[in-house]
């Protein structure tokens, strides 16, 4: 279950990635993205097929995985892909020592929330920040809850 303290969590980490950040500025990866760079933290994409996203602040360098994050044991990530994919990611994620993250709503299913709030059976073991709740109909969404989070980080 997400709670303030999970939020806060997320936004106590000094650097963020957005697995599934899209060339698309349609697709809520590339606006997750974008909302990260407007709040002026340090944010690395997450794209397997493109090297590069361009968006309204510049030309951001992506990596191909979590696995590839400069330093992922201080890094908080931001999830927006189906859920097959959000699985593998946060099998990663555990692998490699992130320590927050935050599934964006249609991001998972049964399995992949059973999987991240498994602490106890083998699954994900950092904070977790995803259904229902937040301040949206939706459930947390970084869009819209992600200022009040930042608040609670002083971060904001």
């Amino acid at each position: 279950m997400t709670t303030e303290a999970s939020v806060r969590g997320f936004f106590s980490s000094p650097q963020f990635a957005v697995v599934g950040a899209s060339t698309n500025p349609a697709k809520f990866g590339h606006k997750v993205l974008v909302w990260y760079q407007a709040h002026e933290l340090a944010v690395t994409p997450i794209n397997p097929a493109s090297a590069t996203i361009a968006t309204s602040y510049g030309e951001a360098a992506t990596v191909k995985s979590i696995s590839e994050l400069p330093d992922p044991t201080k890094t908080s990530v931001s999830i927006i892909t189906p859920p097959p994919v959000t699985l593998a990611a946060l099998k990663e994620a555990k692998r490699v020592g992130v320590p927050a993250v935050w599934l964006q709503p249609g991001t998972f299913n049964d399995e992949v929330l059973a999987f991240a709030y498994g602490k106890d059976t083998d699954g994900y073991t950092g904070d977790v920040v995803a259904g229902d709740g937040g301040v949206g109909g939706e459930g947390w969404c970084v869009l819209v809850d992600g200022e009040k989070g930042l608040r609670s980080a002083g971060k904001l």
